[in-house]
This record gives C-alpha cells, structure tokens and sequence, in this order.
C-alpha cells in the first residue's frame, strides 16, 4: 500500500473546477531498489563526482601553472638581471656616451634573446625607453605605471603580468602572440636605476597546465576509482539488505490486508448471520402483532406497532449498508461495477433517482486497490449526497482509459456548496472534503470537485493506468 504524504493545496481553475490533488504518477524513487539500480546510480554519480573534479582541477592546475610560470619567468628574470644586464651595464648608456648602449645589445643578444625571452626594454625614470632589442622603441616615450614608477623609487621589488598588446608600446610585439612580460628593477655602476622588462612566451604556461592537469587528474582518478570498488561490495550488500527488507515490509503488508479482509468478512458475516436475521424476524412477529391489534379494533396499538416495525425495518437497513461499506462483497466477486450499482442503493429510500454507467474497459484498467480507492471514493461521496445535497438525480460514470487515466465522475443536483470555504473550515458532519483529498493522494490519483450553492456538485477522480 503507498505510504502517506503530506496532501497538497488545492488549486482553482478556470472552468469552475477546484483540483484537490493532482494525477501523479509513480516516480523512480517510489520503485523498489535493485542492485543493478543502485549500481547504475553509483556509476552516474561517480561520473558526475569525476567531472566535478575535472572542473575544479582543471581551473585549480590553471591557476597552479600560472603561478608557477610567473614565479619562473621572474627567477629567469632576476637571473638575467643580476648575471647579464648588470655587469654589461655601463653608466654611458644613460648619459648617452658613444657606444654605452653597444655592449649591452650584445649581452642582451648573445646571452638574454632566445625561445624563452622574445623581446627586452629598459625603461627610464620619466618613461622613456633607453634600450630594447627593437631599435625602432629606443627613445619613445610612453609613461610608467604607477607601481613601476614607485618600484624605481624605491630600487627593489619585482612583477609580471600579461602584456596588452593593445598598449602602443607594445606595438611590436603583436604578430608574437600571448605574452608574459616581468619587470625589475636594475642600476648602473653609479646606482642609476632603470626597469628592466622581458617578455616571454605564453605557451610556457599553457605547457604547464597541461603538465600539471595530467597529474593531478592521474592520481584523483585513481584515488576515485579505488575508493569506488572498495566501497562496491559494501553497496552491493546494502542494497540487497535493503531489497529483503522491502520485501519482507510488502509480505507483512499483504499479510495485514488479508488479516483485515478476514476481519472484515468475519463481521459481516456475524452482523448479516446474527443482528440482521434476528431483526428480521422481530419485524415480521411486531407486523403480525400489528394485524392482530387492528384485528381486535386497537388502532392506537396497531399504529404502535407499525411503528416499531417500521423502525425495526429501517434498523435492518441501516446494518445492510454498513454491511456494504465493512465489506462490499460485489466488488471482490462481480467487480468494481457491480459495487457502484450496491454503492447507490442507500439513495433509493430518499427518492434519490441513480443512474450508475461503468466501462467495462475502464473496471478492467484498474488494478484491485485503485479499484478499492474508486469504490471508497463513490462511498463517501454519495453518502454525502445522502446526508446533505437534497438530490433528486444523482449519476455515476467510470470511463476510460484515455491518456492512461481512468475517470470516475459523480454528478448530482443537490444544494451544492463552497468547496474552497468547506475545504479551509470542514464542519462537524459535513463531507469530508480533506479524507478524500488524502485518500486521492496516498494513491498518485487526482481528485477534483465543482460545486456552487444551488448549482448540484461534481466530482472527479482520475486514476492513472498503466
């Protein structure tokens, strides 16, 4: 039997009707657990746990191989600086002396240009660039940033960035692609400070990201993997724990229910074989009494005992249809047709005229607790109409399958009533609006009513099929 849940808000739509509870039908986590599900659900989740990790790894070996990159080409640099430029530093090439800047071009080219460095300035106080392997630069004048300017002024310090190409500077250096240019610091003999600034290839850290990503994504795969078939014969053995525990919940359940149909049978059977026949036979002692009253010229007693016999008779009744409603033989034995006609019968001593029409198609879609769950729904809505519509035609139609939903509609020309209002605020005695919205929804079915005062009520259950 489906475990209860917590009944949803109703929902008013535009053709009058009021929608209980919605059709749904049974999802995946309501089908009972397989190991070959479970498995299945293991391996997406690994998957997904692995592509996470693909995401993150591959934004954290980025940011990795950049620092690194960065962290390299400015060890190049400082090295460079301090081995290279500086002793091939003279102070001449500041003050413009012949031949000052001659021996640090040929340092620069001998010792500094190569695949790892593309291009080198050096950069005066005011912004000037004194010397660049780009003879075309020497001599422009662009402006210093403001870090490089205070990294000047105070003699020390180092950075690295990528190059803006975009930057008139760096006019030359665009048919090379991503670059990574570092900028130091360097001085002359006198202490002359000048930036030094090389540029290298971007590619170095792309080579590194890749280098960095196959290892770390080696060795979190592995560890993944590893963890999987440890954790594997664990979640075999849990699952088929679980399944004998569902299946030993189902036994139980299907135990319970044939304990309660025999309950229900053995009560019937002794209220039909016991109270019933017995009033019955009251009945008909009381009537004979009642003739012989009026046979003997007693009205007032004779009036008495019809009374009694009457009440009696309404007694025997009154037992016959709580027999139908503890335990509705037809819809076990002739089927879910044959128990809306019995369903119906409690309306023919208030002269309610009942038109009862079921597909046979429709009876024969339903399995034995939808069929359940439509007769109870029947049940309680025509005692209902019983109790408080004042019908004078009541009709029961059970159609389908279409759309893979069965249709059960109740329709009677009653009083009618506020659903929403007796949804918010359900009176003692009156129809019990929320039970059958739970009752609808315990069992995936949607459950919907119109109604006005004195404009009748409808009801609509829908049962899906499979």
């Amino acid at each position: 039997m489906p475990s209860p849940r917590t009944t949803p808000p109703a929902r008013s739509f535009e053709d009058g009707w009021l929608e209980l509870t919605a059709v749904r039908r049974i999802a995946a986590a309501d089908q009972p657990v397989t190991t070959r599900r479970m498995l299945v659900q293991v391996a997406l989740l690994t998957l997904l746990v692995l592509a996470a990790v693909a995401v993150v790894g591959a934004w954290a070996s980025r940011q990795e191989a950049e620092n690194e990159a960065v962290d390299s080409a400015i060890r190049r640099s400082e090295t460079i600086a301090h081995a290279v430029v500086e002793p091939a530093l003279v102070d001449g090439a500041v003050t413009g002396e012949p031949g000052g800047l001659a021996a640090l071009d040929r340092a620069v080219r001998a010792h500094v240009l190569g695949d790892t460095v593309v291009r080198v300035k050096f950069w005066t106080e005011d912004g000037t660039i004194l010397y660049s392997d780009e003879p075309r630069l020497i001599g422009q004048h662009f402006g210093l940033e403001d870090e490089e300017s205070e990294m000047l002024r105070r003699g020390t310090g180092r950075g690295a960035r990528v190059t803006d190409l975009d930057e008139p500077e760096n006019v030359y250096e665009r048919d090379r692609g991503k670059l990574l240019e570092v900028y130091l610091p360097v001085h002359t003999p006198v202490g002359t400070p000048l930036l030094l600034e090389t540029y290298s290839p971007y590619d170095s850290v792309v080579t590194r990201i890749g280098d960095i990503w196959a290892s770390f994504a080696l060795i979190t795969s592995a560890s993944l993997v590893a963890l999987v078939l440890l954790l594997l014969p664990l979640v075999i053995s849990l699952v088929r724990r679980l399944r004998r525990l569902q299946e030993q919940r189902e036994r139980l359940l299907e135990q319970a229910l044939a304990a309660s149909d025999t309950e229900r049978r053995r009560v019937a059977a002794s209220i039909h074989d016991g109270p019933v026949q017995e009033l019955a036979g009251t009945a008909f002692v009381v009537a004979g009494a009642a003739q012989k009253a009026r046979d003997a010229d007693q009205p007032v007693l004779a009036a008495a005992l019809d009374d009694a016999a009457a009440a009696v008779r309404s007694g025997i009744g009154g037992l016959r249809s709580l027999l139908v409603e503890v335990y509705p033989p037809t819809l076990a034995r002739t089927g879910l047709g044959a128990a809306l006609a019995d369903v119906v019968t409690v309306l023919a001593p208030r002269h309610v005229e009942a038109t009862v029409d079921a597909d046979p198609r429709a009876v024969a879609a339903l399995d034995s607790e939808q069929a359940q769950l439509a007769f109870h729904v029947a049940q309680e809505i025509v005692r209902n109409v019983a109790k408080h519509a004042a019908a004078h035609r009541v009709t029961v139609s059970l159609t389908g399958p279409a759309a893979d939903l069965v249709v059960l509609e109740i329709t009677d020309d009653g009083v009618g009533f506020h659903p929403a209002h007796t949804l918010e605020h359900p009176g003692s005695g009156h129809i019990g609006l929320p039970l059958l919205q739970d009752a609808a929804h315990r069992y995936g079915a949607g459950l919907a009513v119109r109604s006005a005062p004195g404009m009748g009520t409808s009801w609509r259950l829908q049962v899906p099929v499979a």
